[in-house]
């Protein structure tokens, strides 16, 4: 995966504080990338769903929602990427409050010319 770490963040909830992985691809800045989907938000956002084959990292999906959570947890395409995954898939998102869905779609379309995800 071509991007650039970034700082550890930290992250407020109720609860407890968390702290987060953070990287920047393509543009924008991601949190994740995590083996566990239920690390996403259910915020606004776009998603990147990534298989990592030892050190190779490949886009499976990306797509956007209203809630980003709740879209990946419930995809109609998720046994698709678990097929054609040979190694580990992770989940990350970059969460964009401030943009309806066509600045979303955006962002998406974006990912998808650069990357070519092999599902979806």
């Amino acid at each position: 995966m071509l991007c650039r770490a970034v700082r550890l963040k930290t992250r407020f909830d109720k609860r407890k504080s968390v702290e987060i992985m953070a990287f920047e691809h393509w543009g924008y800045t991601f949190e994740g990338a995590w083996p566990n989907p239920n690390n996403l938000e259910p915020r606004p956002g776009v998603y990147v769903i990534w298989c990592r084959t030892g050190t190779t990292w490949s886009v499976l999906d990306a797509g956007e929602s209203q809630d980003v959570k709740t879209a990946v947890l419930s995809h109609p395409r998720s046994e698709e990427w678990k097929k054609k995954c040979a190694g580990q898939m992770f989940f990350a998102a970059t969460y964009t409050p401030s943009l309806e869905q066509a600045g979303r779609k955006e962002i998406e379309q974006k990912i998808r010319q650069i990357s070519h995800p092999t599902c979806g």
